[in-house]
């Protein structure tokens, strides 16, 4: 690798006709002061889009999100990878000097960054980034939404992830069956496999917009709530871990003090003196839940700077959990493998 400056292939991909985001996310990629970068897109569709050092692959029909970035780095002739989604941009002009500054490191395999959610976006859009943000929404990850310290970690989604080619190919890419958890795949596989290190970057930032509310909001969690119960079973070493429990775990909870406040006195659940202790101890937990609830509501007014965020975040923090919840309970006692059917192989 040469020293300090790199070459640096930037890989975008869309599936959009017409996508409004792209010109912002391509906008903000060429305005970089970090110059010895090329841009590849792959797109569904024929893009009739022009940007400096931009190289173009489309495929006439769908193809998943991990076959394009596999495709990408196959063509790509920079030493670094950087996956930036379609619909994120650059916070500023040293987003890519700042992604590349790592890999000075020769023990560094992937750096990402923080996805803040754009300031002037509908408040649909807003809501649900804030609730990402959040303590409960996105547990000990906030860091991937609000920009925290310089750390090590061991899984990075792929909106704003940079990896070195040279071992992204050694692990063989994406998995594209894992879709949308393909990155936490790859990023188990360079820490664990290759003994590198992913380095999180607070100054790497992008805008990145979100599924808004109500029902894209749910869809994703209710994805992501799957393949992770998938991977806590598949891939326990950066799955299997209490906070990807926990939305299930308040579930169940909130189930069985249902069943037993309906069910109790007429099948005799509430003369079992277990029972009534669990059935306790569980009011006394939900309770508990309903004030951190009403706290990470504050907490999203205060750095909203928005009361009206901090009350609506309450139903749907209690909504997404409580979704994602089932979802990640789907996935955990899935049979077997969990594959996207969009995923189609290019030719």
């Amino acid at each position: 690798m040469k020293k300090n400056r790199p070459h640096v292939s930037v890989i975008v991909i869309d599936f959009k006709i017409n996508n409004p985001l792209l010109v912002e996310c391509l906008s903000g990629i060429n305005k970089q002061t970090y110059t010895n970068f090329e841009v590849i897109l792959l797109t569904d569709y024929r893009v009739n889009i022009k940007f400096p050092r931009l190289k173009k692959r489309y495929y006439g029909r769908y193809i998943g999100p991990a076959i394009k970035r596999d495709d990408g780095a196959k063509i790509a002739r920079g030493e670094i990878l950087v996956f930036i989604d379609d619909d994120a941009y650059p916070a500023d002009k040293n987003w890519l000097k700042e992604m590349v500054q790592p890999f000075s490191n020769p023990k560094v395999a992937a750096v990402g960054g923080p996805g803040v959610t754009p300031p002037s976006v509908p408040w649909q859009e807003q809501l649900a980034g804030w609730f990402s943000a959040s303590p409960i929404g996105g547990g000990p990850c906030t860091y991937r939404f609000i920009p925290a310290k310089m750390m090590e970690v061991d899984d990075y989604p792929s909106m704003n992830l940079a990896v070195r080619k040279s071992d992204f190919l050694k692990v063989g890419g994406f998995d594209s069956n894992y879709w949308p958890g393909e990155d936490t795949k790859l990023c188990l596989e360079l820490v664990y496999k290759l003994k590198k290190k992913i380095i999180y970057n607070p100054d790497a930032v992008v805008y990145h917009h979100r599924r808004p509310l109500f029902w894209p909001h749910f869809k994703q969690n209710g994805n992501y709530g799957i393949h992770r119960g998938y991977f806590a079973r598949a891939l326990p070493k950066t799955s299997f871990r209490l906070e990807y429990f926990g939305p299930s775990l308040v579930f169940l909870g909130l189930l069985y003090l249902l069943i037993y406040q309906i069910l109790g006195s007429a099948v005799g659940l509430n003369r079992l003196a277990e029972l009534r202790f669990i059935y306790k101890f569980g009011l006394i937990t939900t309770l508990g839940y309903g004030i951190a609830v009403v706290l990470n509501g504050l907490w999203i007014a205060k750095m909203s700077g928005n009361f009206k965020f901090g009350v609506l975040s309450i139903p749907l923090t209690i909504a997404t959990v409580l979704w994602y919840g089932v979802k990640f309970i789907q996935g955990f006692l899935s049979p077997g493998k969990i594959e996207n059917s969009n995923q189609r192989r290019s030719a």
